[in-house]
């Protein structure tokens, strides 16, 4: 690869990281702390706890972390295996909630959600680029062995984490069968 070709790329990354960690981070901190209009710890718990995931705040807190932490991270390009793995599954939790909406965002569906868990995890099985923190601290946390490992845990716990919504979810919708006999 030409060092013209090596530049564009890693300059592209540079942007890719900075426009996804930054959205990531900008909604995590909304979670977390109520920033850009957000609701705080307090209300996107009971927002989390309306749509499945319980315990709300534990679950607003956990989300928070994820895109807040993972979206500032991979905007520096520090840690990017780990802090893409966390924001994709953040993504997929929250695409699980917008997609009975279906796919465009206009209709309250999964197209925002996705596009930024897709990017991410883009990121971390990439990596950050030249023009990085990672790059300049010789990648001791962005070996080639951390994307597969940081990918197979985060989607190992996104998919019982998912699974166990959809469980409760499930559960609140099917109606209580009344007793046909009491004993």
């Amino acid at each position: 690869m030409t060092a013209t070709a090596t530049n564009r790329r890693d300059l592209g990354l540079l942007l890719l990281r900075l426009g996804t960690g930054g959205v990531l981070a900008a909604h995590g901190a909304q979670k977390l702390f109520g920033w850009f209009g957000g609701h705080g710890l307090e209300g996107t718990g009971q927002f989390m706890e309306s749509v499945g995931y319980a315990p709300g705040k534990a679950s607003a807190t956990m989300a928070g972390l994820a895109e807040a932490g993972g979206g500032t991270l991979l905007a520096l390009g520090l840690a990017t295996p780990a802090a893409g793995a966390a924001a994709a599954g953040a993504m997929a939790g929250a695409s699980a909630v917008h997609m009975p909406n279906g796919f465009f965002a206009a209709e309250g569906g999964y197209e925002h959600a996705a596009s930024l868990g897709l990017a991410a995890a883009g990121l971390a099985i990439t990596g950050p680029g030249r023009y990085s923190l990672d790059h300049a601290l010789g990648h001791v946390v962005d070996r080639g062995w951390m994307v597969p490992a940081a990918m197979g845990v985060t989607a190992a716990a996104t998919a019982v984490v998912i699974g166990m919504r959809a469980r409760r979810v499930h559960h609140k919708e099917e109606p209580e069968q009344e007793l046909l006999f009491e004993d």
